[in-house]
């Protein structure tokens, strides 16, 4: 039977206690003696201490060692008993070796509560050891949350009996009980209702209020929120660290490397949990004894710096270098950083791929294909992401040769009240500073291969190329760098970026890429299923991420913003934080776009360029929902720019958003009848193969708005088919509720259908095929056999799904194709070789740069709403309030869709006249039509037909929404929206208007035609 003490949280006496000068109420159990006489009683049955000796044990166990109260008032009497066997035991066998110190290594773990006592030696990050904190972190901290969270109390002590001697850490972890477990409105400001009953008995007068302010400061911006006080008449500093739950992992560990680092150690520290999801962590530090160091007054200033730098990568590969004292935290997180660089940009191609892209036919989609694959073997095979981490850890002296080079550009010094310089930068002024030449000849120095050396050399180009990063900002989330793109080879990116962004975070890595200064794109979260996906991922990521900008480049010709795209990467084990990757991508690089104004938070940064630059963000996959918070998030931090920031906001915020109006699918659903117009197609009667199901944007969309014969879909769920066609009725059904086919009902297949789940094995169907595996079923479904159908249009699914390798599958022995006509309304849906491919097969196919169009016309015309419109009216013309939907924003809305079906129209008519007259693949000529409009848009904006201000209002007359001119007037919008942007406006209008007029190869005196026909007058 247990004689467990009741739990601490009611055993402790604290009317009798007193302030310990930390902050909280000293614990103090009022039963100990009587529970040491059970712990005696107990042991003496056991019979494994002799007698004599049990009470002496006992007594040093409780007196001798320095464990707090807390311990005692938490375990039961059986638990005590159990660790005053396996310290006496532990003390034996110290004493048969010869050994004056005592190595203690307690756990007890349940659900509520767990306790760890280890031996430790103070100011030690010790590699070998227990590794408790770690432990901590992963099974209590890390996950969490509100509804299931864990406080932290951990304290330090020493004892010595009999010569032997004892450096105790002790850790109590217990579940918390909140006041309040759901606050609401004011309440989540109130540390009386948000925080833990023990806490709340523990907690001084102070302290209370210091975590009230901090707790408010964390709800209030994003990031760590840090302060640091002085503890009157010591050294001991206290340094309280408050942040959001489940934004950062490994944390309280980090924290004790970081001040280990500085040759200072902590007599105690907390962790307190609040139930409106903020964490504070509460850590007093003291300087090593006899050390003569940095004294504290200057390293706590250090470690208040670079606490944000753990904060966004707590835990990397380098981080043994830093524990171990070969490099600061700035050196290892820097090392890192360039790793990942390194990993995506390290010229690993070779002369001789060179010599085979002079051999090969660029034009021949075969050799295209073939170059394509070799590239990607190659990165893979050569320089794998394990080589590359392996070849840095070799020298970490060149790593700090680097960082320093890095550093002395774009580290500024922030001169403290006391005028002394931050450790950070007396530690460069003790570094030897290189120019690039002095590295690059260092480098060949001391690396012993060609190999190793081109590693480093990437560290070179990472260095030269950063324009601007938030490295050196206290309150940044993650760390972001804005690039100068001039280092990609041209032979493997031949349309040159004009910008572009990593970003590094806990949780993920990702880019930001734009073709143009003014240029827009939707940001896209990239998930893995496994390991084997996320290598895969990781591999790919920049270049998917390029093909996606260079094809929304294209795809934008008809609007004034260029192509861009953002990629987020997550983590193989964050796939379950998409948001909180989300929101720190976003707000690092609002870092680097907002001029900071704020010394201590918000620092103003180093920029090369010295220019402003404004993005625009939009939805993609996995982002959609999150559009609201990134716009606002703009405004909290001060950004002219916010209303106009992010596309497929909510309509509370002005947003137009795409799936309710069906603006992507207006687009792609305008090329599905020109090809019924045009080959006097039936619609009723047409058999339809669509990948992207119900639950989709696009997908669902198509299903609303059409009226063929859909025989099969593909989604998220799995394959769902009928030969005979699917119940639209149901399909409607599924398609207005956003559900996966798994929500179809099968009853109302006839005996040629089915559904085969992603889960799904070993299914037989109607023809006798055996599906042996669901998963491989639904993504190879668009080339099976019985997709045979007149025309497919993919909405959904992963890029590159029909390349060189598999396109041979849509076109049986005979020639005959599975599909006679295709509207790719998925982004990449089919690499251009395997267009090429199908097309001379006499398929007819349109790809998505030009079918799916839709939503990026929308997305402008919305920015261009939020640039026109102060504060005030945008709110009163184009924000839906209680379900009022304003006149206008109602009016706008019928013309962004007028706009899209127009351009649509427009740009088929264009494909396929210039295809009948030239005989050239429709998938060349609408790259040819992209590419000539929007170098013809670039050098418009360039000319003096700008100058000319009749011609400039005539054109601008035209090209801005007539609802806006009616509304404000064509001055009033000359004047609010940005030159640059409505340059773009002018350029984009000319030249879609011309090329779709004339095509993408017009004579020497079309433009002057065309020009004299709409625009001048005798």
């Amino acid at each position: 039977m247990s004689t467990a003490s009741p739990l601490a949280r009611s055993a402790f006496n604290h009317e009798q206690s007193n302030d310990d000068g930390y902050g909280y109420s000293t614990n103090v159990f009022p039963d100990k003696q009587d529970q040491m006489v059970k712990v005696c009683a107990h042991i003496g049955q056991t019979g494994f201490i002799p007698q004599d000796l049990v009470e002496n044990e006992v007594q040093w166990f409780y007196n001798n060692l320095g464990i707090d109260d807390f311990y005692f008032a938490l375990e039961p009497v059986e638990t005590i008993a159990n660790h005053v066997m396996a310290l006496y035991g532990a003390k034996m066998l110290a004493y048969t070796r010869n050994e004056n110190a005592l190595d203690i290594r307690l756990e007890k773990e349940e659900e509520d509560s767990s306790v760890y006592i280890h031996s430790s030696r103070p100011g030690i990050t010790d590699l070998d050891g227990p590794q408790i904190e770690k432990k901590i972190d992963e099974k209590y901290l890390d996950p969490s949350i509100p509804s299931c969270a864990y406080r932290v109390e951990s304290f330090r002590s020493s004892g010595t009996a009999n010569g032997v001697t004892s450096q105790l850490r002790s850790y109590f972890v217990t579940k918390c009980q909140f006041v309040n477990a759901d606050p609401t409105g004011e309440e989540v400001n109130d540390i009386n209702q948000v925080a833990d009953k023990s806490f709340l008995r523990k907690a001084t007068g102070h302290t209370l209020n210091t975590y009230e302010r901090i707790m408010r400061n964390v709800l209030k911006r994003r990031g760590p929120v840090i302060e640091m006080y002085e503890a009157q008449g010591k050294r001991e500093r206290r340094l309280i660290i408050g942040y959001r739950q489940r934004s950062t992992v490994s944390f309280f560990s980090a924290m004790s490397d970081l001040y280990h680092f500085y040759r200072l150690f902590s007599g105690r520290k907390y962790v307190e949990q609040f139930s409106n999801g903020v964490t504070i962590i509460g850590l007093y530090l003291n300087p090593l004894p006899g050390l003569t160091t940095v004294p504290i007054e200057n390293s706590i200033h250090q470690i208040v710096k670079e606490t944000s730098l753990i904060y966004c990568l707590p835990s990397t590969p380098l981080q043994y270098l830093f524990q171990s004292n070969q490099l600061s935290v700035q050196e290892a997180v820097y090392g890192y950083v360039v790793w990942i660089f390194a990993q995506h940009f390290l010229n690993r191609l070779g002369k001789e791929y060179l010599s085979l892209t002079n051999i090969l036919d660029s034009k021949n989609p075969i050799h295209e294909e073939v170059l394509s694959k070799m590239k990607k073997r190659l990165r893979q095979d050569t320089f794998t992401r394990e080589y590359i981490l392996d070849i840095i850890k070799r020298y970490p002296d060149l790593i700090k040769l680097l960082y320093a080079n890095f550093a002395n550009v774009h580290y500024v010094n922030q001169i403290e009240t006391s005028l002394q310089p931050t450790i950070s930068y007396q530690r460069l002024t003790t570094l030897e500073i290189l120019n690039n030449e002095e590295l690059s000849h260092k480098i060949k120095l001391l690396t012993q291969n060609a190999h190793e050396q081109l590693v480093f050399e990437s560290f070179l180009t990472f260095n030269k190329h950063v324009v601007k990063t938030n490295f050196y900002q206290s309150t940044k989330v993650a760390l972001s760098f804005r690039l100068n793109p001039d280092f990609l080879p041209e032979i493997e990116y031949p349309n040159k970026l004009y910008g572009m962004f990593l970003v590094v975070g806990s949780e993920f890595r990702g880019f930001h890429l734009r073709f143009r200064d003014v240029a827009r794109g939707g940001i896209r979260i990239i998930r893995s299923r496994n390991k084997e996906a996320y290598s895969i991922n990781q591999r790919t990521l920049f270049d998917e991420n390029y093909a996606l900008a260079a094809t929304q480049h294209r795809k934008n010709k008809d609007i004034p913003e260029g192509g861009s795209k953002g990629t987020i990467l997550l983590d193989i084990h964050q796939q379950d934080k998409p948001r909180e990757a989300f929101e720190k991508y976003v707000d690092s690089i609002l870092d680097l776009l907002i001029v900071g104004k704020t010394p201590g938070i918000k620092d103003k940064l180093v920029d090369l360029d010295n220019k402003e630059e404004i993005l625009f963000f939009g939805p993609d996959e996995g982002t959609a929902e999150y559009m609201d918070w990134a716009s606002l998030q703009a405004r909290k931090r001060t950004a002219s720019f916010w209303k106009a920031f992010t596309t497929g906001k909510s309509q509370s915020m002005g947003g137009i958003p795409h799936d309710l109006y069906g603006m992507t699918t207006r687009s792609v659903h305008q090329y599905v009848l020109g090809i019924y117009r045009t080959f006097g197609l039936n619609e009723e009667e047409v058999t339809k193969v669509q990948t992207g199901g119900p639950d989709g944007d696009l997908g669902s969309n198509e299903i609303k708005i059409s009226k063929d014969k859909t025989i099969a879909i593909v989604d998220g769920a799995g394959v769902l088919y009928d030969r005979n066609g699917l119940n639209r009725r149901e399909l409607s059904r599924l398609a207005e509720a956003r559900k996966m086919v798994n929500e179809f009902d099968t009853s109302l297949l006839s005996s040629e259908g089915f559904r085969v789940l992603l889960e799904d094995n070993n299914v037989q169907l109607f023809n006798g095929q055996v599906v042996e595996n669901g998963f491989q079923f639904r993504n190879t479904f668009h080339t099976n056999p019985l997709a045979n159908a007149t025309i497919f249009v993919p909405c959904g699914g992963r890029p590159e799904s029909v390349d060189l390798y598999n396109v041979q599958m849509l076109v049986d022995k005979d020639g005959t194709p599975l599909y006679k006509y295709i509207v790719e309304g998925a982004n990449l849906f089919f690499t251009q070789e395997a267009r090429l491919r199908l097309e001379k097969q006499g398929i007819v196919i349109f790809k998505d740069a030009s079918a799916n169009k839709g939503g990026v016309t929308s997305s402008s015309l919305e920015v261009l709403a939020a640039l026109a419109f102060n504060d005030a009216e945008f709110a009163e013309h184009m924000c839906i309030k209680d379900d009022h939907v304003p006149e206008f924003y109602q009016a706008y809305v019928k013309e962004v869709q007028e706009t899209i079906e127009r351009n649509a129209r427009i740009e088929f008519e264009a494909l396929w006249r210039e295809h009948n007259k030239t005989k050239q693949p429709i998938s060349l000529l609408s790259d040819d039509l992209s590419t000539a409009i929007v170098q013809l848009q670039e050098q418009l904006q360039n000319t003096t037909l700008w100058d000319n201000p009749d011609l400039r209002r005539a054109v601008l007359e035209r090209a801005f929404p007539k609802l806006l001119l009616d509304k404000l007037g064509l001055e009033t919008l000359m004047e609010r929206v940005p030159e640059s942007y409505v340059r773009a406006i002018f350029g984009a209008y000319l030249a879609s208007q011309f090329v779709y007029q004339h095509g993408a190869t017009p004579d020497h005196f079309a433009f002057f035609e065309f020009m004299r026909e709409n625009y001048y007058t005798e």
